[in-house]
């Protein structure tokens, strides 16, 4: 089901007594947002969207391509654990990945370029000697 995002609360003008004009229309929905998050498989959803278009949008992630920006070379990795989310710190708790999440990898440290619930896929580049943290068991 679609969430609706239009607005047809707007007051007509001129004191006038009668329904609004505008009615709903297919293209102002909106949809929940998909919440990224690490697992051992990897699960995408293919949606169809405005102009007969499609959207992939990666459900859970095991895997990124990332960047090595010293030597320009990308690799495949498995993803460890989420360490940081700048933009929000309950999707960090709760291990959701969006862009400028700081991923742990089995090379080091990087930070996610891309939008996975967007494009399907998790790019990150290679952050040079960041400290991690390590959680206490």
């Amino acid at each position: 089901m679609g969430v609706y995002h239009g607005n047809d609360l707007k007051k007509i003008t001129g004191g006038k007594k009668r329904r609004h004009v505008k009615v709903k229309r297919k293209y102002w929905t909106g949809r929940f947002p998909i919440n990224t998050t690490l697992s051992d498989k990897e699960l995408r959803k293919i949606e169809r969207v405005r102009g007969g278009n499609y959207k992939v949008k990666l459900r859970y992630a095991q895997y990124a391509n990332v960047t090595d920006p010293r030597n320009y070379e990308t690799k495949k990795v498995k993803i460890l654990r989420v360490l940081e989310t700048p933009a929000n710190k309950e999707l960090a708790r709760h291990g959701i990945i969006v862009k400028g999440t700081l991923i742990e990898t089995e090379i080091g440290v990087a930070k996610v370029t891309s939008r996975p619930g967007q494009s399907g896929v998790i790019n990150a580049i290679l952050l040079p000697e960041v400290q991690v943290q390590r959680k206490k068991k």
